[in-house]
C-alpha cells in the first residue's frame, strides 16, 4: 500500500519533522476513516429508508446485511494502512504481518455480510408470507438457511488459508485422513449432526408441532430444531432439550397433524332401563348426525358394547372435525350433556357402580342352622 504521496504532502507543510510527520499521518488516516464511517452510515440510512419502500425483501436485506461489516472494513483497510505508515517512519519488524490480517480482516467481514444478508432474507420471506396469510414450512427455510451459512463460513476459512500461504489441497487431504480418527471421537456428535440433517429432510416434525414418543418419556411442542440438539417445551412449560441422534433410534408421533379427534365415551344405564336401551341409541346416533362439529365423513358408532357389573354399557364412538385441544373439550362436553338429556327424556337414569345384598331373616333358616 503506497503512503509516499502523503508524506510529500505533508512535508511541503510542516518541514522535515520525521516525528511529527509519522503522528499526523497516523491522525488524517484516523480521521479519515471516521468521517468515511460518517458518509457510510449517512448514505446507508438513505437506502435503507428508500428499500422501505419497496416490496421486494433482497433490498432490505442487503442494505441491513451490509451496515456493520461495511465499517469494519473501513476500520481495517485505515489500520492496516496507518500500520503500514508506522512501519515506513520505524522499520518495526512486527508490521509485517499487516497485510495477512488485512486480507483475513476483510475476508472476515465478507463471510460476516453474506451470513447477516442470508439471516436477513431468511426472515424476510418468512414475514412476507406470513403477511399474506400463505402457510410456510419454517423448518425447510432454517435448514436451507443454515446450510447456506455453513458453506460462507467454510468457503471463508478454506479463502483465508489460501491466503496465507498454507495449500488448500493439502488441508483438504489432512481433513481426510484426520476425519476418521475425529469421526471415532466425536462419534456422538456426528450422531446428532447427521441426525438434525435426516428431521430436515425427512421433516417428521416441524417447529410448532406437538410430539411424543412412546419410547422415550418426550412430550411437547417443538421450538428450535439445531444440529445438536431439539428444543422442546413440555406441557408444564419445561424445556426438554433432546440429541438428535435419539430421533433415529425411537418411534415419534406427531398429533399435530392428525386430521381429526376422537370421543370415544362409555354411557352406563340401569339394568331396568334395558327396554329403552335401543331408543336411547337411536337418538344419541340422530344427534350426532345432526351435530355441526362431528365429521359425518368419519367412523360413528353408538351401540349397546357390553353387559358391565352394574350397568348396561352404550358405546359412543365418533370424531370431531377440529383437532384444536380447548376447542375439542368445548365440543366433547356439549356431546356429553346432550346425551344425559336424552337418557333423561326417556325416563332412564345413568347407572352408577351398585351392590344388592339378600338378607334371609331367622324364620328362613332351616332347624340345624338356629
Amino acid at each position: 500500500m503506497k503512503v509516499d504521496w502523503l508524506e510529500t504532502l505533508l512535508t511541503r507543510v510542516v518541514g522535515n519533522d520525521a516525528t511529527l510527520l509519522l503522528v499526523l499521518q497516523v491522525f488524517l488516516v484516523v480521521l479519515g476513516v471516521v468521517v468515511a464511517n460518517f458518509i457510510l452510515r449517512r448514505v446507508l440510512a438513505r437506502l435503507e429508508a428508500r428499500t422501505q419502500q419497496t416490496s421486494t425483501p433482497w433490498d432490505n436485506a442487503l442494505v441491513s446485511a451490509a451496515r456493520q461489516p461495511l465499517t469494519v472494513v473501513a476500520w481495517v483497510l485505515g489500520l492496516s494502512f496507518a500500520a503500514r505508515i508506522v512501519e515506513k517512519g520505524t522499520d518495526a519488524t512486527v508490521f509485517e504481518i499487516i497485510d495477512p490480517l488485512r486480507v483475513i480482516g476483510v475476508i472476515a467481514c465478507i463471510a460476516w455480510f453474506l451470513v447477516r444478508f442470508i439471516g436477513n432474507v431468511q426472515e424476510a420471506i418468512i414475514a412476507q408470507r406470513l403477511a399474506r396469510g400463505e402457510s410456510i414450512d419454517r423448518t425447510t427455510v432454517d435448514a436451507i438457511g443454515k446450510l447456506l451459512r455453513i458453506s460462507v463460513l467454510i468457503t471463508a476459512a478454506l479463502v483465508g488459508l489460501q491466503s496465507l500461504g498454507f495449500s488448500i489441497s493439502g488441508v483438504l487431504a489432512f481433513g481426510g485422513i484426520g476425519g476418521i480418527a475425529v469421526g471415532f471421537a466425536a462419534k456422538d456428535l456426528l450422531a446428532n449432526f447427521f441426525g438434525g440433517l435426516m428431521v430436515y429432510l425427512d421433516r417428521p416434525f416441524a417447529v410448532g408441532d406437538w410430539i411424543r414418543s412412546p419410547d422415550k418419556d418426550i412430550e411437547g411442542t417443538v421450538e428450535e430444531i439445531g444440529w445438536r440438539l431439539t428444543r422442546i417445551r413440555t406441557f408444564d412449560k419445561r424445556p426438554l432439550y433432546v440429541p438428535n441422534g435419539i430421533f433415529a433410534q425411537i418411534a415419534v408421533e406427531n398429533p399435530s397433524r392428525m386430521s381429526n379427534r376422537r370421543i370415544r365415551e362409555t354411557v352406563g344405564v340401569r339394568y331396568d332401563d334395558v327396554a329403552k336401551v335401543a331408543a336411547i341409541t337411536a337418538d344419541i346416533k340422530a344427534m350426532l348426525r345432526s351435530h355441526p362439529e362431528i365429521d359425518q365423513q368419519q367412523t360413528m358408532i353408538v351401540n349397546l358394547e357390553q353387559f358391565s357389573a352394574s350397568s348396561l354399557d352404550i358405546l359412543v364412538y365418533t370424531f370431531t372435525r377440529t383437532t384444536v385441544w380447548v376447542e375439542f373439550h368445548e365440543i366433547k362436553q356439549d356431546v356429553m350433556l346432550k346425551i344425559a338429556e336424552i337418557v333423561a327424556r326417556h325416563g332412564a337414569e345413568i347407572a352408577f357402580p351398585t351392590r344388592t345384598l339378600h338378607v334371609t331373616s331367622g324364620h328362613d333358616r332351616a332347624p340345624s342352622e338356629r
